[in-house]
């Protein structure tokens, strides 16, 4: 019997036990803790409403300089990166055979000019022994033809040197204008031909002075493309390297890319930005006022992007997720084009840890 009543009494320990381990647990899930989190407000700023392509450099200035006569190359008297100044020997093809026809042209035209000389004389002295009867009109206009024909024979003696001496100048290879040396693919001793196919690449002259960023925006933006809307230049990072404005908008589509070509000035150094650079352009459309949220603050899943806000429940602050439409980043924020109110309190701490309607506690301060 005192057996019995030692079990009995056991299990009514136990069950008064497990009563009281019970009993904490459902104050616990009713009773969540509050997080405390950081807050900001929401802003509403200016962002711009832009789009991004690709773009080149180009000089306005840029010449790729090619052979105009055949011949070995005896000089080269720059090297790539020289700057140069216009008319500046660059290098020279062996001009000797063309140097002898100069000399060949030049005794011509003088042979034709001591002849011409002497019938300038002649053609007096007949036409006064003429006036003086001395002489037939015959004997005279025979002067005047023997005239004629030195004359024109001088004129063309005179055209042709000069040609050769035009020719002449091609051996010698100088810049068109100031700029600077780019690639020398050429040596000493190579045979340069214009007849070449292709021809003969010597090297090339870029003036940095009056750079260009050449953009082709597609068709469907040609409502919106206009001359003075803002350019940002940027290098492949992203990192911006220049403000400029669009100054040129072509009249025609490119038939091959089916966009528009759209230019605008470059000022940057050559160590900035360089002829034929591939860098990014963003077109600036237009800015326009947006609610704006730290990067922190913005969650994503299943492709959709959240942010918590603190919203008040009965006295107390709870995490409200919100779907939001982001636009573009405005440094280390982002725009949110719709989803957000101004004056919203966006959770930007501990996201990570946050579900939908959970208690938080803003920080004072935040």
């Amino acid at each position: 019997m005192k057996r019995m009543i030692a079990i009995g009494c056991f299990v009514l320990l136990g069950l008064a036990a497990t009563g009281c381990q019970k009993k904490p647990v459902a104050q616990a899930a009713s009773g969540m803790q509050a997080m405390p989190v950081q807050t900001v407000a929401v802003t509403f700023a200016p962002v711009a409403q832009s789009s991004e392509y690709e773009g080149t450099i180009k000089s306005r200035r840029s010449a790729t300089l090619l052979p105009q006569v055949s011949g070995m190359l005896t000089k080269i008297v720059v090297r790539s990166g020289d700057h140069v100044k216009a008319g500046q020997l660059l290098m020279e093809i062996d001009p000797r055979q063309q140097m002898a026809t100069v000399a060949s042209a030049r005794a011509t035209e003088r042979q034709k000019k001591a002849l011409y000389d002497y019938n300038v004389i002649e053609l007096e002295r007949q036409r006064k022994l003429f006036e003086a009867g001395v002489t037939s009109r015959d004997a005279y206009d025979q002067a005047q033809q023997s005239f004629g024909n030195t004359k024109e024979d001088y004129q063309s003696a005179v055209e042709l040197r000069k040609t050769q001496e035009e020719q002449l100048a091609y051996y010698s290879i100088r810049s068109p204008f100031y700029g600077v040396v780019g690639d020398i693919p050429v040596h000493v001793g190579d045979f340069a031909s214009p007849s070449n196919s292709p021809a003969t690449v010597l090297t090339t002259v870029d003036e940095y002075k009056d750079l260009e960023a050449y953009i082709y925006v597609p068709t469907e933006r040609s409502g919106q493309v206009r001359q003075g809307l803002a350019v940002e230049l940027m290098d492949n990072t992203g990192k911006l390297l220049e403000k400029t404005k669009i100054d040129f908008l072509s009249p025609q589509v490119d038939s091959t890319l089916q966009g528009i070509l759209v230019k605008a000035s470059v000022h940057a150094t050559p160590e900035v930005l360089r002829n034929a650079q591939m860098i990014k352009a963003r077109i600036i459309w237009s800015t326009t006022p947006m609610a704006v949220v730290p990067v922190l603050a913005v969650t994503r899943q299943g492709g959709q992007s959240f942010v918590f806000v603190a919203q008040q429940q009965n006295g107390h602050f709870v995490a409200h997720q919100v779907a939001v439409t982001l636009g573009d980043t405005v440094g280390n924020s982002y725009s949110v084009s719709s989803g957000l109110n101004a004056g919203d309190r966006v959770i930007v701490s501990s996201t990570q840890f946050l579900i939908n309607n959970m208690p938080v506690m803003p920080l004072p301060g935040a």
